[in-house]
């Protein structure tokens, strides 16, 4: 497997830039993992430019990241629904590699569209209804992961009223983060996106997810990039350099809003966070040369006629915090279809910023401190009461 899972969580970083790069600037969740695992899977079947091809997207050689995914789908922690399934028609696709499936991989003859979307239904949470792929009778061979965690914060935000959030967004009702250990906000200073608002919201069960604001004017990359390191920091209690309040400006600025009072005692400095509440969904189209399905589709099932999607969700609300993802990958007979193009401050996350979930484990096992889902915030919804 992948040597260390720090050098696991920096492949899905370096994934899910990608995988963002493609998808652009637009209001979006997605799962990296979900994606890699799908392609970690197939690697094993590939040879040459294909081999070549899945190495580099993967970060890995083909051995490396095979076992990387069946040591994930065979230990997921309790807060991570995670499976995987390679269906395929009587005698079709690479039997070599059908063979060397990893144990946690379900296999079977191809099945219908109810018996797809049932699957993904039941190794979702329910989160997600339909599978992103069409079945029909010229599918020869299917492969799927699914991923999914839908878990409670461990204290609840508070609400505030909209104009607490400040920026563009019009909303009546927002988020505000109480006074309790389970959140915690901060000013870190990253490499390539500045200074940052952070928030980290932890839920019961062991995942943190992390909110992070740039400046205006920052692309999306960096601010993604910058919120994946620092969920990688935070689920795994690294050390993050950070700015104190005292070496800031009093008064109000695009990010934050810092004051100053008088205080008997306690901490000399105490961050809240105000954030929207949030929901995104949708079915990614995975057909990009850069995603790497188009020598993993090559590789299992021989030819160029395949299609690759992920349906996706994810949820941020006052009590919680839910996501899933279904990935899949098919091959069929017919031709492939046409490609588509004591100072207090308070953070405030009043335009475009990114999310990112990560587990926590008490192990320290394979799971612990990897990304799981990954958002870029656009357009915000009133928390309900």
């Amino acid at each position: 497997m992948v040597t260390a899972s720090t050098d696991l969580a920096n492949l899905i970083v370096r994934y899910a830039r990608t995988l963002g790069d493609v998808i652009g600037d637009g209001h979006h969740v997605s799962s990296p993992l979900g994606a890699w695992l799908l392609l970690a899977l197939c690697s094993p079947a590939a040879r040459g430019q294909d081999a070549a091809k899945l190495s580099e997207v993967l970060g890995a050689d083909s051995g490396q990241a095979a076992s990387t995914a069946a040591d994930l789908l065979g230990q997921p922690p309790a807060l991570v629904a995670a499976a995987a399934a390679v269906w395929n028609a009587p005698g079709a696709g690479n039997q070599d590699w059908l063979a060397s499936l990893p144990q946690p991989v379900a296999r079977g003859e191809v099945p219908d569209q109810d018996a797809v979307d049932r699957w993904a239904r039941e190794h979702s949470f329910g989160l997600i209804d339909k599978f992103p792929l069409q079945i029909d009778a010229q599918v020869y061979l299917l492969l799927a992961t699914a991923l999914a965690t839908k878990v409670s914060w461990e204290s609840p935000f508070e609400l505030a009223p909209g104009t607490e959030l400040g920026g563009s967004w019009r909303l009546d009702q927002v988020l505000y983060s109480p006074d309790h250990p389970s959140h915690s906000a901060f000013i870190a200073i990253t490499p390539n996106a500045g200074d940052v608002a952070v928030h980290v919201g932890r839920a019961q069960g062991g995942l943190v997810v992390l909110s992070v604001i740039a400046a205006p004017g920052v692309a999306r990359a960096d601010v993604s990039d910058a919120a994946h390191q620092l969920a990688i920091a935070v689920a795994r209690n690294a050390e993050i350099p950070q700015r104190s309040l005292f070496d800031l400006p009093l008064g109000d600025g695009p990010l934050w809003s810092i004051r100053e009072e008088q205080s008997m005692g306690g901490s000399a400095e105490r961050l809240h966070a105000v954030l929207p509440a949030w929901s995104a969904s949708g079915v990614l189209d995975l057909r990009d040369e850069r995603l790497g399905f188009d020598a993993a589709g090559h590789a299992v099932g021989g030819g160029d006629r395949w299609d690759a999607k992920q349906a996706v969700m994810a949820n941020y609300s006052r009590t919680g915090f839910e996501a899933a993802a279904v990935t899949a990958l098919v091959a069929r007979m017919a031709m492939r279809p046409r490609q588509r193009k004591a100072r207090i401050a308070e953070l405030r996350f009043g335009h475009p910023y990114a999310v990112v979930a990560a587990a926590q484990t008490q192990d320290g096992g394979p799971w612990h401190g990897l990304p799981l889902f990954s958002a870029w915030v656009t357009k915000p919804h009133n928390s309900a009461s």
